[in-house]
């Protein structure tokens, strides 16, 4: 995996100014243009799995771009969804405490350190499966931009499968994501112009990893558990 050519390959573009330029433009647009940028970014992980050598996009398939993007949130939502209900049950759980100490004052002590106990452990769970969505996320994108199919983002032993398969990857890919994150924010420190310049070009850093782990797990692993259609 070639880590650091995710950071370079954009500049080997010679129109890659006006091609992020149009992106971060475009990524001003209320919500939509949000959706835009994701599903620029995720058209960078499809051209990466293909092995196509220009994987930075241009901006002539706007339709094509808002439809990646919706598919890409949509993996995001579902994937997301566990840690929403954990969430909901830990609102919950603290609203019921406080309920029963306001109702019971004898019994405020014990509620107390019940709240902190299920609160721990709702967390702990938070966080356990926070790890295990950075991991999963990645292939399941991987998978959908491989095949072109939303719902083998969703086949979860398929998508277990590339992290065991090639867990080194994805953790270079997860490492990425974040640096990449925070490459995207400095550009606050030059100007508003700058920020949405930088966080164009850390979308397209991220579907680079994104394509590369899944190569690289894809090479790791039997074919006919990656079949593509």
């Amino acid at each position: 995996m070639q880590f650091g050519r995710a950071f370079s390959f954009a500049f080997e573009d010679p129109e890659w100014l006006k091609k992020i330029g149009i992106a971060a433009l475009v990524s001003l647009i209320p919500l939509v243009g949000q959706i835009f940028l994701v599903g620029w970014g995720f058209e960078v992980t499809r051209r990466v799995i293909a092995r196509d050598p220009h994987p930075l996009p241009d901006w002539s398939d706007f339709g094509g771009h808002l439809v990646r993007g919706l598919k890409v949130a949509l993996v995001y939502l579902v994937y997301s969804l566990p840690v929403l209900i954990l969430v909901g049950c830990l609102q919950g759980g603290m609203i019921g405490s406080s309920m029963l100490v306001a109702g019971q004052e004898s019994n405020g002590d014990a509620a107390a350190i019940a709240s902190i106990v299920v609160a721990s452990a709702l967390g702990c769970l938070m966080l356990i499966y926070g790890i295990l969505m950075a991991f999963l996320l990645p292939a399941a994108l991987g998978k959908m931009a491989a095949t072109g199919n939303l719902g083998d983002a969703f086949r979860l032993g398929e998508v277990f499968a590339l992290v065991r398969a090639a867990p080194g990857p994805y953790v270079l890919a997860i490492l990425g994501g974040i640096l990449a994150g925070i490459i995207g924010s400095l550009g606050s420190i030059a100007c508003a112009i700058g920020v949405i310049l930088t966080t164009a070009y850390s979308s397209v850093i991220t579907g680079h990893l994104c394509g590369q782990a899944y190569l690289a797990a894809s090479e790791a692993k039997p074919a006919a558990v990656v079949a593509t259609s």
